[in-house]
C-alpha cells in the first residue's frame, strides 16, 4: 500500500495534500506538479511510502533541480512510483550504459552469440542485471537540514514512521495525518 502527500512551506505554516501520482512519468514532471501546489517560490516536500518498505522525499525550491532521497533504492526499483525518483543520475549510472552497443541483437537474432532469453553466465539475465539498484539510501540525506532535520536522522528513519517522524520535526504533523 502506498501514501503520497505534499507538503507545502507557505507564509501561513505548512500545508498538506494528498497527491495522486499515478499520471506522473517522470522526476521533472512531478517537480512540475509541486510547483503548481504553490504559489510562490515555496519549499515543497513531496513523501511517497510504500508501507514498510521505503519511503521516499522530493524537494522542489522554486526553480531549482528537485532533491531526491531514497530510504532503500532496491526496493524503491520494484515500485512504480519509485522508478520515478529513481533517475540515472540519482543511482550513478550514465544515460546510456556503454555497454549498449555489446547488448544490441546480432544480424542472427541472437544477443553475443547466445540464443534468445538465455540467461547469462552469472544466472540473471541481462534485464534484470540492467535495472539493478543499490540496496540502501541513495540521494541527498541532507535535503532537510535547513528545515531542522539532520542527515545523519533521516539515513536512520525506518519506512514504517519516516514521514510522520518528519512531520513531527517540521510541526505539521496534524496537517499530514489529515491527509492520510
Amino acid at each position: 500500500m502506498y501514501f503520497t502527500a505534499l507538503l507545502a512551506r507557505t507564509d501561513h505554516g505548512w500545508e498538506a495534500s494528498d497527491t495522486e501520482l499515478d499520471d506522473v512519468e517522470s522526476l521533472d514532471e512531478l517537480a512540475e506538479l509541486a510547483r503548481a501546489a504553490v504559489s510562490d517560490d515555496e519549499t515543497v516536500l513531496i513523501c511517497v511510502e510504500q508501507e514498510g518498505a521505503w519511503f521516499g522525499l522530493v524537494r522542489v525550491d522554486g526553480e531549482d533541480d528537485p532533491r531526491v532521497f531514497v530510504s532503500d533504492a532496491a526496493r524503491a526499483m520494484r515500485s512504480a512510483y519509485g522508478e520515478i525518483l529513481l533517475t540515472d543520475e540519482l543511482l550513478g549510472r550514465a544515460p546510456t550504459s556503454p555497454d549498449a552497443l555489446e547488448r544490441m541483437v546480432d544480424l542472427d537474432g541472437t544477443e553475443d552469440g547466445s540464443a534468445e532469453g538465455e540467461a547469462s553466465e552469472d544466472g540473471d539475465d541481462d534485464e534484470e542485471s540492467g535495472e539493478s539498484a543499490p540496496r540502501g539510501p541513495v540521494g541527498d540525506a541532507a535535503l532537510l537540514s535547513d528545515l531542522g532535520i539532520e542527515t545523519a536522522t533521516v539515513l536512520t528513519l525506518s519506512p514504517d514512521d519516516a514521514l510522520g517522524e518528519i512531520a513531527d520535526a517540521l510541526g505539521c504533523a496534524d496537517v499530514l495525518e489529515a491527509v492520510r
